[in-house]
Parts: C-alpha cells; structure tokens; sequence
C-alpha cells in the first residue's frame, strides 16, 4: 500500500495494525503528509466560525450576523497550503482516491451531531457533469456517513474565481428539491469555508423553509 499524497509505501507494521481492527482505523496517507495539514487549535479561533488563529469573531462572522444571518459552524482544519493542494487535487484535478484522506478524522468529528440530519452542499448539474462526482459526498461516503440530498443549485460562477466582495454578495443559487421532508435539525457541510456565503444562503433559506436549527461544517477554514 502507498500513500494516496505522495505514493511512497506506508509503513508496514500500520497496514498490519489496519488488517487485525478490520481496516476499522485504516490510514490511507503516511505520517509526512498528515504532519502538513495542520488541525485548528481549539483554544484559538474565532467562536462562530472557526476561522483559525484569533479568539475575537471575526469581520465575516459580524458581516453575516449584521444581515441577520447566525454564525455556528464548526472546521477541522486549517486552509494552509498543504489543504490547498489537496482540494486542488481532490476537488479539482478530480482525483476521487482523496475522498479517503480524512475519513477517519471526519466521521469521528460528525459524532457529535447524531440528532441531525447531514446535508451535503450540491453541485450545479452542469459542474458535477464536468467533475462527475460531488466532492462533498464523497467525503461523506468515504467517512461513511449518511446524509440526506434535499438541495440543488443553478448554475454560476464558481465560488473560487470570485474574490472577497462578490462571495460575500453572492446572488441565491440553490433551492430545495421537490417533495422534500424537512427535519428538524440540519447540519450543512461543504469542503471549504471562505467567507461563509454559500452556507449562509443554505442556512437562510432552510430556516425560511420551517427548519428550526441549522449548524455547518466543513472540512477547511
């Protein structure tokens, strides 16, 4: 077995180890690579939304609340420069083998949320068409997680080819599939969590739709 980062093997005694709990704690990238990524200092970030290295909220957090919109959202790791190539690769270049890199650590985080129903950020048709796969569900199904896919969105420009202003003005782009049944209790997740204004606009329009709490998640801050 190799790394699904840099390909070198894995070291032996590990994939002996993933063999006897049932590949239960399987680790699929060696201990190099997973020293780059770097996990969010609990004690250090912004309360609402996780925005690391600050303990005040942070300028989108008060954007978002003084348009009304509640900030409560939880991130695992940091945007540096080693989760930037991994999206690029994952999200990007499409390398679906990534949707594993982090199973583990994401099902153990989504434990928490057991009372809510997980939904995943869709893709517009015309880009899962061109990717062929939703790289949030992916991470989903790889940390084998269930989830419910009540939403859809209409194609635009990408989120990533935006700068801070336009994200943060973003137009409505989603809306809920017909003959939905709406839980209670949603937890939103995405990949990436830049400024906020995709899940903001989810968050707002379920909470508009009769859903009484919503929280999100995602991978990177």
């Amino acid at each position: 077995m190799t790394c699904l980062l840099c390909h070198q093997p894995l070291d032996h005694s590990a994939i002996f180890s993933d063999i006897l709990f049932s590949l239960k704690n399987k680790q699929s990238t060696c201990q190099i690579c997973r020293d780059k990524f770097e996990l969010i200092d609990p004690t250090n970030h912004c309360p609402t939304c996780f925005r690391p290295n600050t303990s005040n909220q942070c300028q989108d957090c008060q954007y978002w609340e003084n348009t009304g919109v509640q900030v409560n959202h939880q991130a695992l790791y940091s945007y540096n420069s080693a989760m930037k190539e991994y999206i690029s690769r994952y999200k990007f270049q499409g390398d679906y083998r990534l949707r594993e890199v982090f199973a583990m650590e994401l099902k153990n985080a989504l434990k928490i949320y057991q009372d809510y129903t997980i939904v995943p950020v869709p893709l517009s048709a015309k880009s899962y068409q061109k990717r062929q796969f939703n790289q949030v569900t992916g991470l989903l199904d790889a940390a084998n997680t269930a989830y419910q896919d009540i939403l859809d969105k209409k194609h635009g420009k990408k989120q990533s080819s935006k700068n801070r202003q336009e994200r943060l003005k973003s137009s409505h782009q989603f809306h809920l599939k017909d003959g939905q049944k709406l839980p209670e209790k949603v937890l939103l997740v995405d990949d990436i969590y830049t400024t906020g204004s995709t899940l903001a606009q989810i968050k707002q329009l379920l909470l508009d739709a009769g859903i009484k709490n919503v929280k999100t998640f995602s991978l990177s801050r």
